[in-house]
């Protein structure tokens, strides 16, 4: 069997332990008697304060005010010149000096009735006779077949300028028969007459003259 032998204990390094321990007791003692660990706990819980600090703005230096704007003054114009109107004052007219004048008047020769005078100081009227225009001498002008056809009738009008030697110078239609076949049929018919012209103190001259020419059908 085999004896275990005990180790050797150092005495310095113990009694060093047990002095460390006896002095940190005494600090605890001191501690709770001075309050110390009751500070350190206060100061534990203050409040921690936070503060935003604003950046400084930058101080504008001082200006002076600025000057007024000066007021702009309105000059009332002055009236348009009306020129007074013009008064134009005539004169009165000059009294007129009546002057009689008495002329001793001398019997003349007897004055013809004023009926003779006035007949010889008239000219010599001329005398005209109308030109004497009768359809019934000359040819009747062809009855129009497309009016014939169309059952068309009417009387037509015709002015009429008779030459002196009684030929149709020209014609025209002065009132239609509703048809223009029988107007242009009755003129281009009646323009080949003759006529008995006008006359003027008993010599032929050209003059114009109206003409009635009636279209019937016969049945």
């Amino acid at each position: 069997m085999v004896a275990l032998t005990p180790q050797p204990t150092n005495p310095v390094g113990r009694g060093a332990s047990i002095a460390l321990v006896v002095l940190l007791h005494i600090a605890i003692i001191y501690a709770l008697v001075t309050g110390l660990a009751r500070r350190m706990v206060e100061v534990v819980r203050h409040p921690i304060e936070t503060k935003i600090i604003e950046e400084a703005k930058p101080v504008a230096p001082d200006l002076p005010p600025p000057a007024p704007l000066p007021v702009p003054k309105f000059e009332v114009p002055p009236p348009p010149y009306i020129p007074p109107p013009e008064v134009h004052i005539q004169p009165p007219p000059a009294p007129q000096t009546a002057i009689v004048v008495t002329t001793p008047v001398t019997p003349a020769a007897p004055i013809p009735p004023p009926v003779a005078r006035a007949a010889e100081a008239l000219p010599h009227a001329s005398v005209h006779t109308p030109p004497v225009i009768d359809a019934t001498q000359c040819e009747k002008p062809e009855y129009p077949a497309a009016a014939r056809r169309f059952r068309e009738s009417g009387t037509v009008v015709l002015r009429i300028l008779v030459g002196v030697d009684g030929s149709v110078i020209s014609s025209e239609v002065k009132t239609s028969s509703g048809s223009k076949r029988l107007d242009e049929a009755a003129r281009e018919g009646l323009s080949l007459c003759r006529f008995k012209p006008g006359m003027v103190d008993g010599k032929p001259e050209q003059a114009w003259s109206t003409l009635r020419y009636a279209w019937k059908l016969q049945d």
